[in-house]
């Protein structure tokens, strides 16, 4: 009996010490499986994220011809999940091989859709009452599209802008889970130090997206002619910063504390993507100042990438990024500091796509240049606006073939996302302008230019006609994915990490993980279209 306790005891130790033995090694596996990854071509990574604006063809010739999700019933959220969430899932998992068949696959439905004859009992009033009364499980909007910050300057939302932000959503957040899955192919993950992959992408097209959002504050500014100093845009951007920055700390303190798997040559040993959010509304503020000088926010994207190439090329830079030991606070955190410089010029980059994308604020009605805004005048700027979009496109499109194209006429370089270097800002400038043309070009085609907008003289009626356009052309899945995307991404990856410490994702099988991925996407998207229901927006 005395011998018994020890041996007891010795036996719990040994099985606790195997059972840490086995969590490290796995934790090493799956460290291994995200790492020193090389990616895949470009050109797939367009050809796989082309079903978002192909599905959402089909959404809109569904909504179009049949208006299919007028009440948003269940059936209609099911579909509207399906196609906006579920499409990409398939793209990057299952049809990852062949992203050309499930694009005709859904190229057909939409032709079959289109076949089919109109089911005249659903075509009711689709003009929006003017009351905040809605059909049950419709999406309220208020009437009038305004901010109150703003006063009387209202600034109109555009509905391929709302669905590109979406999509954009969901593929960022089934990949950041997916990635854990062997079901998601490795060349889709971040690579290692040169070439390209969907992951990569992904977080370029976060960034750049978040610049487009932020043309509007810098376009009511400039309609009511105010022009807030230095001292006074860093004050403001404390506040877009310091929840970032939060999030930033409590996602260090997490992976830390739960010895949680990590990607180390990522952004280095403490940084994270939240650091960097956060870091850059005032660096935004200050290049505001800048623009003084420089002629546009694009232009000032293009110097500091180029600056920034030169001194990695020209300098030990590249090197010490690449290959120094992480000796002190700098050196671990490296990656992130260097990459931060690129990650600025894409945000810049995309603030001057929002400047001429996003409508121009409307003024008080008895205002002269609201008067002189009308006709002729406003038809010509909503045409040059609209045009520029594929120019600028086609011009980064030139510029990022330039910068990797070998020979005397290109700079031979690679894109690196580790770096952020000019290569990889080119590339995601150019996607994403491609991926607004496709967006622009469906709502275009399908639904017009204001599609349901009515010519009223009041003001209200004007107002009320373009926020029904608005509602009826957009996925409420892609509208509440857009309208809380920051929160939608903070759970995300929390979600992400419950799934990683409850599943051994490297063991389950193709069926398992297909499931728990979708499931994880429809807890996610059902979280944000009831926020989007109940009309509720959570900044962070």
């Amino acid at each position: 009996m005395a011998d018994s306790a020890p041996a007891g005891a010795g036996g719990a130790g040994s099985a606790a010490a195997a059972a840490a033995a086995a969590a490290s090694n796995y934790k090493k596996l799956k460290e291994d499986f995200v790492s020193n990854l090389s990616g895949g071509s470009a050109e797939e990574v367009f050809l796989v994220t082309a079903v978002a604006p192909v599905a959402i063809l089909v959404w809109s010739v569904l909504q179009r011809r049949h208006y299919y999700f007028r009440p948003y019933s269940l059936l209609a959220f099911v579909v509207d999940f399906f196609l906006n969430a579920g499409a990409i899932l398939l793209a990057t998992t299952l049809y990852a091989g062949q992203p050309l068949l499930l694009n005709g696959l859904l190229l057909a439905l939409a032709l079959f859709i289109l076949a089919v004859p109109r089911c005249r009992t659903r075509h009711t009033s689709r003009k929006r009452p003017k009351t905040q009364t809605h059909d049950a499980g419709s999406s309220p909007t208020k009437t009038a599209p305004h901010d109150s910050s703003s006063g009387s300057i209202t600034l109109p939302k555009k509905a391929y802008l709302t669905t590109y932000r979406g999509c954009m959503m969901a593929v960022t957040c089934l990949a950041i889970l997916a990635v854990d899955f062997r079901v998601f192919p490795r060349r889709f993950a971040k690579v290692e130090t040169w070439g390209t992959s969907l992951m990569d992408m992904g977080v370029g097209s976060f960034v750049f997206s978040g610049g487009i959002v932020a043309a509007r504050p810098v376009l009511k500014e400039r309609a009511s002619c105010k022009s807030p100093s230095l001292a006074q845009r860093l004050l403001a951007s404390l506040r877009h910063s310091l929840p970032l920055l939060v999030l930033g700390i409590v996602r260090l303190l997490s992976v830390k504390g739960l010895d949680y798997a990590e990607h180390t040559s990522e952004y280095g040993v403490h940084w994270n993507f939240f650091f960097t959010l956060g870091l850059l509304p005032p660096f935004v503020a200050v290049a505001q100042a800048a623009l003084q000088v420089v002629p546009s926010s694009a232009a000032l994207a293009l110097v500091l990438a180029g600056v920034y190439q030169i001194a990695l090329e020209t300098t030990s830079l590249k090197a010490y990024v690449l290959t120094a030991p992480r000796v002190d606070l700098v050196s671990k955190n490296r990656e992130g500091l260097a990459s931060f410089v690129g990650y600025l010029a894409i945000f810049l980059a995309g603030q001057d796509t929002g400047m001429y994308l996003l409508p121009q604020p409307a003024r008080p009605a008895n205002s002269r240049s609201s008067k002189k805004d009308r006709g002729a005048v406003a038809w010509l700027r909503r045409a040059l606006s609209a045009n520029r979009l594929p120019a600028w496109a086609a011009l980064w499109f030139f510029l990022h073939q330039l910068s990797i194209r070998r020979g005397p006429l290109g700079l031979g370089l690679t894109e690196s996302r580790r770096l952020a270097n000019l290569p990889y800002v080119l590339w995601v400038l150019s996607f994403n302008t491609q991926q607004l043309t496709m967006f622009y070009l469906v709502d275009r085609v399908v639904f017009g230019e204001r599609p349901l907008a009515q010519k009223h003289s009041d003001r209200d009626d004007a107002a009320d006609d373009e926020a029904a356009a608005y509602d009826y052309s957009t996925s409420v899945v892609l509208r509440a994915l857009n309208r809380n995307g920051l929160l939608l991404f903070l759970i995300a990856n929390l979600l992400t990490g419950a799934v990683n410490m409850s599943v051994p994702t490297l063991d389950v099988s193709q069926v398992a993980a297909m499931a728990i991925l979708l499931g994880y996407g429809a807890v996610l998207v059902a979280l944000a279209v009831a926020l989007e229901l109940k009309d509720i927006t959570v900044r962070l």
